[in-house]
Order: C-alpha cells, then sequence, then structure tokens
C-alpha cells in the first residue's frame, strides 16, 4: 500500500528496505581488574533528507538487526515531522547496570572514539537513548572534540545545559505527545477527558503534568511495581512524589491495579508510556478508550493495531505521537549552530509549531486514504524521503 501511494519502483523499495551504512566495532573497558570487549553498533538507514538523526542505547539485548530497525524507524520519525535529517541509530550490547561511574564514562568515551569519522553536525548527530543520558552524551562530545581538535556542540544532541543542551529538552517527548493529544481530540471530537497513562517516568510524568494542566482528568497511572486508579482524579506531582518516597505510583491514594487493569479501564484517552508489545491481540478488544496515543516505542503489536482498527479506536502511531524529543533535538542543533540560544518557553512555542504541523499533515493525509493513521505517516513520510532521493538523483 505505502509502495503504491508513493508510486515506488523496485530499486527504491530496494534502497529503502536495506541500510545506507552499517558499521560494527568492538570497545574495550577495564571494568574491575579485567579488560572486557563489548560489540557495539551505529547505522545509517537513510541520509537523503540529511544528517542521520538517532540515539544511542546500552543494553544487553542490543543487536545488529535491532539497531537496523530502530535507524529505519528514526528515518521514518523524522520525515514525519519535518525535520533536516535521516535516520540513524546506535547501541553496545552489555547491561550497564553492571558498571561502575567511570567504566560507564570509559565506554562512553571509547564509542565515541569507535565512530568518531561518522559522527559531526553535518554527517551523524547521535542523542540519549535507552539507559544513556545527557551525561554520557557530556562525555561523548569531550572525547570527539579531542579527537576533532575543535569545538562542535551540534555533533550529538541531548547534552547538558552547560555544553550547549537545550532547555526544554527534559520536558519534550512529553509535552509533544501532549499537543499531539489536543490536536486529535480536536480533530476526532473526541469530548472526554478522563486519561490513564501507562509508565510514569520522565515521558508519563511530564505528559501527566501537561495534560492536568490544560484541563484532562488523570484518573490512573501505573510504573513497573503497579498502578492506582482514583475516579476523582490524580494529582501528578503527589503521583510522583509517592514514586519517590515510596518506590511506586502504587501508594498515591485510590485503589490499586494492575499494568493490564489500567489498559482496560473506562477512560476516553490511554496513554502508554513506557515498553513496547504491552497492548496485544490478547487484550486490544478489551481497550475501552476511545483513543490511544503512543508515547512508548511500539507498545501496539500489529495484531492489535488490526483489532483496535476494527473497533473504530483511534490509534496515533509513535513516530508521530512521541517525536516531541527529536524535534527538541533539532531545535537544539539550530541552537548550536547559531550560536543563539532561546529560553525553554521559547523551544516550547517551537516544538508546538512542529507538532502541530506534523498532526496536521498526517491527519489531512489520511483523510483523503484508506489508512490509518500509523499507515499515512508512515506512507507520508516514505513520499518525502523518496522526493529526497528523486531529486539527488540516487533513483
Amino acid at each position: 500500500m505505502v509502495a503504491e501511494l508513493t508510486g515506488m519502483d523496485e530499486q527504491t523499495k530496494s534502497l529503502l528496505a536495506r541500510p545506507e551504512r552499517v558499521e560494527q566495532t568492538e570497545l574495550s573497558i577495564k571494568v574491575g581488574e579485567k579488560t572486557t570487549t563489548l560489540p557495539a553498533y551505529r547505522v545509517w538507514h537513510n541520509t537523503a533528507r540529511g544528517p542521520a538523526k538517532g540515539g544511542i542505547r546500552f543494553h544487553p539485548d542490543v543487536t545488529l538487526d535491532e539497531v537496523k530497525a530502530l535507524s529505519m524507524w528514526m528515518s521514518w520519525k523524522n520525515a514525519i515531522v519535518g525535520l533536516p535529517f535521516g535516520g540513524g541509530k546506535g547501541g553496545v550490547t552489555v547491561n550497564p547496570k553492571s558498571l561502575s561511574l567511570a567504566e560507564l564514562e570509559q565506554l562512553s568515551r571509547a564509542y565515541a572514539r569507535g565512530f568518531s569519522e561518522m559522527f559531526g553536525q553535518d554527517t551523524d548527530i547521535p542523542a540519549p537513548d535507552i539507559n544513556t543520558s545527557s551525561i554520557h552524551m557530556g562525555w561523548m562530545l569531550d572525547e570527539l572534540e579531542k579527537i576533532k581538535a575543535r569545538k562542535e556542540p551540534g555533533a550529538i544532541t541531548g547534552k547538558p545545559i552547560e555544553l550547549g543542551g537545550s532547555l526544554g529538552r527534559t520536558e519534550a517527548t512529553g509535552l509533544g505527545g501532549v499537543y499531539t493529544i489536543m490536536n486529535a481530540v480536536k480533530s476526532f471530537g473526541i469530548t472526554g477527558r478522563k486519561v490513564a497513562v501507562q509508565g510514569y517516568g520522565n515521558v508519563g510524568f511530564h505528559a501527566a503534568k501537561f495534560l492536568a494542566d490544560n484541563g484532562f482528568k488523570l484518573v490512573a497511572v501505573s510504573d513497573s511495581k503497579g498502578g492506582v486508579h482514583n475516579p476523582d482524579g490524580i494529582g501528578p506531582a503527589l503521583a510522583m512524589k509517592a514514586k519517590k518516597d515510596r518506590g511506586s505510583v502504587k501508594y498515591y491514594p485510590g485503589k490499586e491495579i494492575t499494568n493490564s487493569e489500567l489498559l482496560e479501564l473506562d477512560v476516553d484517552i490511554l496513554v502508554p508510556s513506557a515498553i513496547e508489545d504491552i497492548i496485544t491481540k490478547k487484550n486490544a478488544h478489551k481497550i475501552k478508550a476511545k483513543l490511544v496515543v503512543e508515547l512508548a516505542n511500539g507498545p501496539t503489536t500489529s495484531e492489535a493495531d488490526k483489532i483496535l482498527g476494527e473497533q473504530e479506536t483511534i490509534v496515533v502511531p509513535d513516530v508521530l505521537a512521541n517525536a516531541g524529543g527529536v524535534s527538541v533535538s533539532y531545535l537544539e542543533w539550530v541552537q548550536n549552530r547559531t550560536g543563539f540560544y532561546w529560553s525553554k518557553h521559547e523551544v516550547w512555542d517551537k516544538l508546538k509549531l512542529v507538532m502541530d504541523r506534523a498532526f496536521s499533515e498526517v491527519y489531512n493525509f489520511q483523510k483523503s486514504s484508506e489508512l490509518s493513521l500509523r499507515g499515512a505517516a508512515i506512507a507520508l513520510a516514505a513520499d518525502r524521503i523518496v522526493s529526497s532521493m528523486k531529486a539527488r538523483g540516487w533513483v
């Protein structure tokens, strides 16, 4: 269907199906008294629209195939929100929880050295991902600038503010999701305001906070240890206090529930914000929410997506809904390149423009086709990437 909508020929499909560049190496770090060697990867899926852009994850399950798939996902996401980037991704197969802070610094610097030839503000711009943060990006930037013998803050985003990081980046994914929810509520005529947020880390908390600030009623939240349902409403900050003080949001006043029970509550809007594959063919038919907005990566399986479509549940896909993070990474890159830095609220205003435009374009594309929002988003992204490839004479 995507190929038909974009007029994609076999040559073009073949180019999009495989990554443009794949690099892998082994990084050596000293752990305790021993030297440990760890597999590491960096992949560019397609750079027709601009430099590769995508995060670096430290996780024991990282594989080359996973990194390839995620780099393609970043191509779609960057194109959907109209950023001048291609898709990239990187990772190290490691359990970061087994490493000390000093060992994590070794690993971060080793990764920067291992792929320094790829990284640069005009070529490949990494950022944090699973188990990496602004701290790791600061170490990587420092190592990269030593190798290049020049300052180049735009080569890495998600950095500490002191090294050129952007204000407003911490809240970006959650806030971008809220802008998307508000657009979806208006466009699809959803009148109810009861919300359940599954996952209460950085993304889920900020989504809950900004939703509450905009008149939505948070009635259920959960984290890895359980959840709570309170029809009278939940204060986002107090729920986070319960998590910090007692280890879980389930200690907030209300009825204790499981993550599975939260997904099946009678709410208007469901916001999965934690892990992948939590809405499956086993529970999709039990979803009562009118609107599901994916702030987690891949929370809905393909089988569940089909079921939700059949029961006319509106699903805003992750490649659109959670693009606030990479959008503010783009704004950080712009600030680094110009040397002019915006206030937090200026960044948020610019993020709103990006997210509003992206939703409008996907929504209008969806209305003119027989696709779901997910299908429309991917088709629109593919069309933009193919147009750039044609303009370059690649196809």
